[in-house]
């Protein structure tokens, strides 16, 4: 069996148990964040560990990619698994897929030069491309479905309601 059949008989496996139980779909997930040393970060989600942190220019231990590379990396990954998750359930054979995402900053705003400027990403772009025998309009409606279900650039570009919950404890030293 090919990876493509794989994938659309694990998407219609998806699909037929969210439309039986649609609370098979729904939860909540949790990524934990610790700071360990200056700024570096160690980040667990699930059973996957990552590292965080800024360049030293920036007084970080550059141990790891920035926030905004995560950021950037979180769309562009759920932009390009949706389009061969999509081209699977469609039936249109790709032969590779690639996305880069581009983000514009000011860090004035970030680092409290001017509070006049945003301190998050002013623009944010995608680019595709898409190697495939299948014509234009077919991957163009791969393209479409993927981007239509896409819970990141969903996220991405709504607002979304943020609460913060803070909890102070007294230092051990």
């Amino acid at each position: 069996m090919s990876e493509q059949e794989q994938i659309k008989i694990a998407y219609q496996r998806a699909q037929k148990a969210i439309r039986l139980r649609p609370s098979v779909g729904q939860g909540t997930h949790m990524t934990k964040v610790r700071v360990r040393d200056g700024m570096t970060c160690e980040i667990e989600d699930g059973k996957w560990k990552f590292v965080a942190d800024e360049v030293q220019g920036l007084g970080g231990n550059d141990k790891g990619p920035n926030p905004g590379a995560f950021g950037r990396a979180a769309l562009g990954s759920c932009l390009a698994i949706g389009y061969a998750m999509s081209a699977a359930a469609l039936g249109v054979s790709l032969a590779s897929i690639e996305v880069d995402v581009e983000t514009d900053y000011d860090a004035r705003g970030m680092f409290d030069v001017d509070d006049s400027v945003s301190p998050g990403w002013s623009g944010i772009r995608y680019h595709v491309r898409v190697e495939s025998s299948a014509g234009e309009e077919a991957v163009m409606r791969v393209i479409e479905h993927a981007d239509k279900h896409s819970s990141l650039l969903d996220s991405f570009t709504r607002a979304l309601a943020i609460q913060r919950h803070v909890q102070i404890s007294p230092s051990k030293e």
